[in-house]
C-alpha cells in the first residue's frame, strides 16, 4: 500500500474547477481579476465589490495552477482575511492550508517566530498586549526619574501613543510629540529617553509589542537579504487589501517581499483614505504606479449599494478632490429620492428632527438597525443620545461608550454631585482617587473621616480629614481643597460655571497626562458645559441627566436581540452600510474639523471623510446643520454651513424647510 502523500511532503494538485467569471463579475471586476502577472493597482470605488475582486483573484490564480503556498494575502483585520479565505474555499474546493492570509501583524509574527534569533530575540518571545505595554512603559518611565502619578508628565497610554506613532511613521519622537501631544513638547527629550529604555527593556525580557511585529519584520527583511529572498521565492503572488490604509512600514514590507517578481496586486480606494492620524500614508496608493513602472491600473466604478441620487451626490463631493484617481460611481439600483438638506435653528432642534424622522422611518417599515447617525467626532452625538433616550428609541454607540458613561464625563459630574449632595460617597471616592498620589485605600480613609462630619464640604481642612492624607499627596490635596471651596462658594450654582471651574482647577491637566486623545475628551467636556448652559439650577440639571441615564440603562429582555439605531463616527463607519443615514453637524469647525484649517492635505482628508459618510447610505440620506450653537457662557453663536455643502450644486439635494427664516 502506498504511504500517504502528506508523509513525504508530496503536494497534491489543486482540483480543476470551472468558474464562470463572466457570469459572476462585471466587466471592470473581470479585467482586474484576470490581470496578467506584474504590478497591478485596483481602485475599487465604494460599494463596488472590492472583497469580491480579491476573492476571485485568488481563485483565478489557483485555477491557473498557482500553488496555495505561493500566495500571500495581506489584510487589515482578521475578520476580512477569514471572510476572503472562506469565500475562496467555496469557489475552489481545495486544501488551502498552505496559503498565508491575515493581517500584517499576523504575518509578521509567523515570520518572526522562525527568525527571531537573527534580531537578537529568542523564538519564544512574549507579545505584549496594550495593557501590558502600558504597565511596562510606566515602570521604565518611573525608573528614568519621571513621576507618572503626577500631572506634569504623560502616563503610559500617552507615551505609547507617541512612541507608536513615531515608529510607524518613521518620524522622530519630537515630531510625534508635536503631532500627538503638543502640550508636552518641552518634555520631548525626556520622552525620547523613556522610548529608548522601553526598547531596551523589551529586548532584555524577550518582549515584543504590537508595533514590533511590523517594525522587526521590516528590519529582518532589510538586514537579511537571504531571508527576504526565501520569502520572495515562496510568495510568487502578493495581494494587499485596503492599500490606502497602509503606513510607511507596511508599504516597505510589501516592497521587500514583492520587489523581485513584482507580482503585486494592491486593492483600495484613494477616496477612502481617512486614517492619517494612525500613520496611514495617502501617497502609498497615489504613488504606487510610480513605485512600480509598468503597473496596470484598474478602476472599478459599478456601485451595488446606493441609489443614483446618492451616488450623484457622492460623485460631486469627490470630483473636487485634488490629486486623486478620477472615477465616477455608476449605479445599478433603481432611482430613489434626493438627499435632504435640513437646516435647524439649533443643535436641540437638530436632535429633535433626527429622532422624529427615525420614528417615521421605523413606522414605514425600516428596521432600526438599518438606520445610522454619523458625525465627525464622538462629542457631536451628545444631544442625539439625549433625545433618542428621551423618546425611548433603542440605540447603540459604535464610536465609543455612551456619552454620559465615559470616564471623564463621570469624573467632572462627580464634582457637581458632591456640591449638590455632600454625602454622595460614590462621587467623593471617584474624584479622590484621581488626585496625584492618592489611591483607593487613602480615598477610603478620607471618606471615613468626611462621612463623620456635619459639613463635609467645609471640613476638608479639619485634623480628622487632613490627617488621613499621606504627606506625599499633600500638595495635590491642598489644590483639591481649594477647588472644592471655590465650587461650594459659587452663587448661584449654575452647572455650566461649575464644569468650567473644575476644568480650570486641575482636571484639564489630569486629562493631558492620562489620555492620548486628550483633545477629544476636552471637547466632550466643553460640549457638556454648553448643554449645561440651558440650566440655571444644579439639582434640576443632575436630575435630568439621571433620568436620561436611567432610560438608557433599562434592561433588554433576556434572550431577545433588540434592533437598535447605530450612532457612529465616520471613521468607525467605514466599510459599513445602512438604508438610511443622517450626517449631522455639517458646519465649519465641526465637519470639516477646525484643526484641518491651514493644512491642505488635512482638508482633503476631511473631504474624503465626507465622501465616506455619504457612501454608507443605500436609500435615504439626510444632511443636517444647526444655524446657531450655544456657548458655555449661554450666548448663541451663528454657525456657517460646511464648505463641502457650499461646493455642491443645489440640484444634488433638496432643501427641507422646518420653519420660516
Amino acid at each position: 500500500m502506498a504511504a500517504p502523500a502528506k508523509q513525504y511532503g508530496i503536494k497534491r494538485p489543486v482540483p480543476r474547477v470551472e468558474i464562470d467569471y463572466r457570469k459572476e463579475l462585471n466587466p471592470q471586476q473581470l479585467d482586474a481579476v484576470r490581470a496578467p502577472d506584474g504590478p497591478s493597482l485596483v481602485i475599487a470605488g465604494a460599494g463596488s465589490g472590492k472583497t469580491r475582486i480579491v476573492t476571485y483573484r485568488v481563485a483565478h490564480l489557483l485555477e491557473r495552477g498557482v500553488r496555495p503556498e505561493a500566495i500571500l494575502l495581506l489584510t487589515f483585520t482578521k475578520k476580512a482575511a477569514e471572510e476572503m479565505l472562506r469565500r475562496v474555499e467555496d469557489l475552489v474546493p481545495a486544501d488551502l492550508s498552505g496559503l498565508w492570509g491575515g493581517t500584517f501583524h499576523h504575518i509578521g509574527n509567523r515570520v518572526l517566530r522562525r527568525h527571531a534569533e537573527l534580531l537578537g530575540y529568542r523564538p519564544n518571545y512574549t507579545i505584549l498586549d496594550r495593557e501590558d505595554s502600558r504597565v511596562l512603559i510606566e515602570a521604565v518611565s518611573r525608573e528614568a526619574g519621571n513621576d507618572t502619578r503626577a500631572r506634569h508628565f504623560p502616563r503610559g497610554r500617552v507615551l505609547l501613543e507617541i512612541v507608536g506613532y513615531a515608529r510607524n511613521t518613521g518620524t522622530g519622537i519630537a515630531e510625534a510629540v508635536e503631532f500627538k501631544a503638543p502640550h508636552f513638547s518641552e518634555l520631548a527629550p525626556r520622552i525620547e529617553l523613556v522610548a529608548r529604555r522601553y526598547r531596551q527593556r523589551k529586548r532584555e525580557l524577550n518582549y515584543l509589542d504590537f508595533d514590533d511585529l511590523l517594525l522587526f519584520l521590516e528590519e529582518l527583511l532589510s538586514r537579511h537579504p537571504e531571508v527576504a529572498e526565501r520569502y520572495r521565492r515562496r510568495f510568487k503572488h502578493i495581494l494587499v487589501d485596503e492599500y490606502q490604509d497602509t503606513n510607511i512600514v507596511q508599504a516597505r514590507i510589501v516592497d521587500l517581499l514583492g520587489g523581485g517578481h513584482r507580482n503585486i496586486m494592491v486593492v483600495g480606494d484613494d477616496s477612502q483614505s481617512i486614517y492619517s492620524f494612525r500613520g496611514a500614508l495617502f501617497r502609498n496608493i497615489r504613488d504606487f504606479p510610480r513605485q512600480y513602472p509598468g503597473c496596470r491600473v484598474f478602476t472599478v466604478e459599478t456601485n451595488y449599494r446606493s441609489t443614483p441620487q446618492i451616488l450623484g451626490f457622492a460623485n460631486r463631493i469627490i470630483a473636487r478632490a485634488e490629486d486623486s484617481y478620477r472615477k465616477t460611481l455608476r449605479p445599478v439600483k433603481k432611482p430613489g429620492c434626493l438627499p435632504a438638506l435640513v437646516r435647524t435653528e439649533n443643535v436641540y432642534e437638530q436632535a429633535d428632527f433626527v429622532a422624529q424622522r427615525i420614528l417615521e422611518l421605523i413606522d414605514e417599515g425600516v428596521s432600526p438597525s438599518e438606520i445610522a447617525v454619523l458625525y465627525r467626532s464622538h462629542f457631536h452625538s451628545m444631544e442625539i443620545q439625549m433625545e433618542l433616550a428621551r423618546r425611548e428609541i433603542p440605540f447603540t454607540v459604535r464610536s465609543g461608550i455612551r456619552f454620559f458613561e465615559q470616564a471623564h464625563i463621570k469624573d467632572v459630574l462627580s464634582y457637581l454631585k458632591v456640591i449638590d449632595n455632600p454625602r454622595d460617597e460614590i462621587a467623593w471616592k471617584r474624584i479622590l482617587v484621581k488626585l496625584p498620589r492618592v489611591g483607593p485605600r487613602t480615598a477610603e480613609k478620607v471618606w471615613a473621616a468626611l462621612s463623620g462630619l456635619a459639613d463635609p464640604l467645609g471640613g476638608l481642612d479639619t485634623p480628622e480629614v487632613s490627617g488621613a492624607v499621606p504627606s506625599r499627596a499633600r500638595e495635590s490635596w491642598e489644590g483639591f481643597r481649594r477647588t472644592i471651596g471655590e465650587l461650594s462658594g459659587l452663587a448661584p450654582r449654575r452647572p455650566a460655571g461649575l464644569i468650567g471651574l473644575v476644568m480650570e482647577s486641575g482636571y484639564d491637566d489630569y486629562l493631558k497626562g492620562e489620555y492620548a486623545n486628550y483633545e477629544r475628551r476636552r471637547e466632550d467636556l466643553i460640549q457638556l458645559a454648553r448643554y449645561a448652559a440651558r440650566y440655571e439650577d444644579l439639582e434640576e440639571y443632575l436630575d435630568e441627566l439621571a433620568m436620561i441615564g436611567g432610560l438608557v440603562a433599562e434592561d433588554i429582555e433576556p434572550g431577545v436581540r433588540r434592533e437598535m439605531v447605530v450612532l457612529s463616527t465616520v471613521h468607525q463607519a467605514k466599510g459599513l452600510e445602512w438604508d438610511a443615514v443622517f450626517i449631522i453637524w455639517l458646519t465649519e469647525g465641526r465637519f470639516p474639523a477646525a484643526p484641518s484649517y491651514g493644512d491642505a492635505a488635512a482638508m482633503e482628508e476631511e473631504r474624503r471623510l465626507f465622501y465616506v459618510a455619504a457612501t454608507r447610505c443605500r436609500n435615504e440620506l439626510y444632511l443636517l446643520y444647526p444655524l446657531t450653537m450655544r456657548q458655555r457662557s449661554g450666548m448663541e453663536v451663528i454657525q456657517n454651513p460646511s464648505r463641502f455643502l457650499a461646493d455642491l450644486p443645489p440640484s444634488s439635494y433638496e432643501e427641507w424647510e422646518l420653519y420660516d427664516i
